[in-house]
């Protein structure tokens, strides 16, 4: 459930019909986690409600985007919304993982959400294990797409356009029966579940993922992110002739933390 920020005003819930709603899945490497990090940062949202939900492990923290010691004691939670008006932009920001059994529970509650805001559609950033590709999926770039037939009628064409690779299916029964093909994307979290959600229910959503591995997953991060770009141009480009806006992006303060302390010099 949705709950809007109160910020003196009273808490009215703000209109976010025919916005974009952004969000990502945790999955492998917490990818789209972190590319919704970069895009928040970079675009300086706003913070205008949080997602209360039973199906995340609780959590409490420190503003991830501060930039001075002022806002740096705003405290952040499991499930945060921010908002951007100019470009009808929503971003559900998650932070912890998904307590067993709650997939289903939170696709509904989430889709019911989408439905009552009317978002004009919904973008979910994801990640799938890079050692269970099958022998097609390891052709090409790692980044794939996928688009609910309803999305599919809108702008199916400028996939093509932008020349991105389609999700493949494959053998749902490997060595035994080739023929049989179905979706599959290990390590994804929600992504398939909440997927097909949206194609039952006729709601327009995108998952745009990167095959990838657990470690330092920063590069894979911005990869996702500029692969994002390609398409909803968040930011532009200071190149004419290039599509890599890596260097535009702005790393959040938070990032420091991500593998702890450095080492002590006294170990050398």
């Amino acid at each position: 459930m949705f709950v809007p920020c109160d910020r003196g005003g009273g808490s009215a819930s703000p209109d976010f019909k025919g916005f974009t709603l952004l969000m990502p899945a945790v999955s492998v490497g917490n990818v789209g986690q972190l590319a919704i990090d970069l895009v928040i940062s970079t675009l300086d949202m706003t913070k205008v409600g949080y997602f209360y939900t039973d199906c995340l492990v609780p959590m409490v923290g420190n503003n991830p985007y501060a930039t001075a010691e002022e806002n740096s004691v705003d405290l952040s939670i499991n499930a945060e919304v921010y908002s951007l008006p100019s470009k009808k932009f929503v971003v559900l920001q998650i932070r912890s993982p998904f307590i067993k059994h709650k997939y289903r529970p939170f696709c509904q509650m989430l889709l019911s959400w989408v439905k009552s805001s009317n978002f004009a559609r919904v973008v979910l950033l994801s990640s799938s294990h890079a050692y269970q590709r099958d022998d097609e999926q390891l052709l090409g770039t790692p980044l794939r797409y996928l688009l609910t037939p309803d999305l599919e009628k809108a702008i199916g064409g400028l996939m093509q356009e932008l020349n991105w690779k389609e999700m493949e299916k494959v053998a749902a029964y490997p060595g035994i029966n080739d023929t049989e093909k179905i979706l599959h994307i290990p390590g994804g979290g929600i992504t398939k579940l909440l997927f097909k959600e949206c194609c039952s229910k006729g709601i327009q959503m995108a998952v745009l993922l990167k095959f990838c591995s657990e470690g330092d997953n920063i590069p894979d991060a911005f990869a996702l992110v500029n692969y994002l770009n390609e398409w909803l141009q968040l930011i532009k480009s200071e190149s004419n002739n290039s599509t890599d806006t890596s260097s535009q992006w702005k790393i959040p303060s938070s990032w420091r933390l991500l593998f702890g302390n450095g080492l002590p010099p006294a170990l050398f």
